[in-house]
């Protein structure tokens, strides 16, 4: 069997593998590609009338003569996989692959998750080659260093490790790359496959970021840490990921230190309120009254008079209402989705407590909490601070305030054991505590001597 009617066979029965044989200079050349994934004008301009104006003696070195468009020589084995990523593969003598690849990325468009006001508005794309570009843009150096992956059975999706030579400790990467080497899936859909794989599932509190951001995935190189890059996902990973990190953004590098800090502190306060705020609600008004104002537990109670349900039902029910708003706003177009916040936070929210089903003093307590939530957009920590703010709102009706203390100290110790790569989670360092919460600036740069001994970033003078 010739490697035509092979392929042919291993192909079987997919119609958009496309099967062509030509005379060029009285040789059969036969050429396939699929039509999804090529371009036909490239096909035709780069391909063929090249062929056709070649001499007899040039159909030999065809990897030489057409300069026009990327061409190697492969062998049989390597045919479906080129085919599969945009090549047209030439057969005659030998078996040339030519990259002739159709454009199917949305290209580089502005941010969406990760809102910035006064950075750059670019975000990552679909395609593997534009991510890195973006990067590569940015750090203009031979430092910054790409390892290639293919993972998936039948995905064979490409993923990129880049980290920065000199600056990136060596054993993390060699750390992720066996991690890497490991997995064995199906297939890679997306980053967040590979982020699943790559973190402790038995931890809520994420150790990987997820960003579309090019330069927040620049100034994590610059800081040693590693990029994930995976081909048809918008998303890179950015790996070791430290607790204090999912407190700061972009923007907290382009204003004056005051004002940084001043946000940090509002979103460990917003972190704190996220949380506990439930749980302490139920805890103060069913169980340890003493903790509590006499005027304001009087008032707390009069708002609860014709609610028929305990606290602690009441609070549950909101907060899954809260969420049923919140998937429902965020799955739902653009032109329904701000109807259905108005319907649902306003009418009824209101129609609600007119009713009795509800205490106003616990819409705004969930409200609260929600809202406060939301500050971070990091959806896995949302995610985490929900979780959390449940089980502290169980402890809390069980235990009173002793049950939060408790949730409490499970949930900090939770945070202060889980690590990354061997690396604590609740990292301090004397250089990144500058930079933690409370930002102080100096004119020497350093960076954390816990992922690096490039300590010295540079000095501002």
């Amino acid at each position: 069997m010739d490697i035509n009617n092979y392929i042919k066979k291993k192909l079987y029965p997919s119609k958009d593998y496309i099967f062509r044989e030509f005379k060029v200079k009285g040789k059969n050349i036969n050429i396939i590609f699929n039509e999804v994934l090529t371009d036909g004008s490239g096909i035709n301009e780069f391909i063929l009338e090249s062929l056709i104006n070649l001499e007899k003696k040039d159909l030999l070195e065809l990897e030489n003569k057409l300069s026009a468009c990327n061409c190697k020589i492969i062998d049989e084995n390597e045919v479906i996989d080129n085919l599969n990523n945009g090549f047209v593969i030439i057969i005659y003598k030998k078996i040339y692959a030519c990259e002739i690849r159709a454009n199917l990325d949305r290209g580089v468009n502005t941010i969406e998750s990760e809102l910035s006001i006064s950075g750059p508005k670019d975000s990552f794309s679909e395609t593997f080659n534009t991510n890195l570009g973006l990067i590569r843009r940015r750090i203009k150096s031979d430092k910054l260093k790409v390892k290639d992956f293919n993972i998936g059975r039948y995905s064979k999706t490409k993923v990129g490790l880049l980290y920065v030579d000199g600056i990136c400790s060596e054993k993390l990467v060699k750390k992720i790359e066996k991690s890497l080497e490991m997995i064995d899936i199906d297939g890679i859909i997306d980053s967040s496959y590979l982020k699943n794989a790559l973190e402790n599932k038995k931890k809520l509190f994420p150790t990987i970021m997820m960003s579309e951001r090019p330069d927040k995935s620049s100034m994590a190189l610059l800081e040693g840490k590693v990029v994930l890059l995976v081909d048809t996902s918008p998303y890179a990973l950015i790996l070791p990921s430290f607790f204090f990190d999912f407190f700061h953004t972009t923007d907290d590098y382009f204003q004056k230190n005051i004002n940084t800090s001043f946000i940090r502190i509002i979103r460990v306060f917003a972190f704190f309120i996220a949380i506990f705020t439930p749980a302490l609600y139920i805890a103060v008004t069913t169980r340890n009254y003493d903790l509590v104002p006499l005027p304001l537990l009087l008032m707390l109670k009069a708002g609860r008079t014709f609610v028929p349900f305990p606290a602690y039902i009441e609070a549950l029910f909101m907060i899954v209402c809260f969420e049923i708003l919140k998937e429902s706003d965020l799955r739902m177009s653009t032109t329904s989705g701000s109807a259905i916040s108005i319907l649902g936070g306003l009418i009824l929210g209101d129609a609600a407590v007119s009713a009795g089903i509800v205490s106003p003093i616990m819409i705004i307590v969930i409200a609260i909490s929600s809202i406060a939530g939301l500050i971070f957009s990091s959806l896995e920590l949302v995610n985490a601070l929900r979780m959390y703010k449940i089980i502290l709102l169980i402890l809390g009706t069980i235990l009173g305030i002793y049950g939060v203390v408790i949730g409490a100290v499970i949930m900090f110790y939770n945070i202060l054991t889980s690590k990354i790569y061997n690396y604590k989670y609740l990292e301090f360092d004397k250089n990144e505590i500058k930079d933690s919460i409370i930002r102080v600036d100096s004119n020497l740069k350093k960076r954390n001597s816990k992922l690096t001994r490039n300590v010295i970033r540079g000095r501002y003078k």
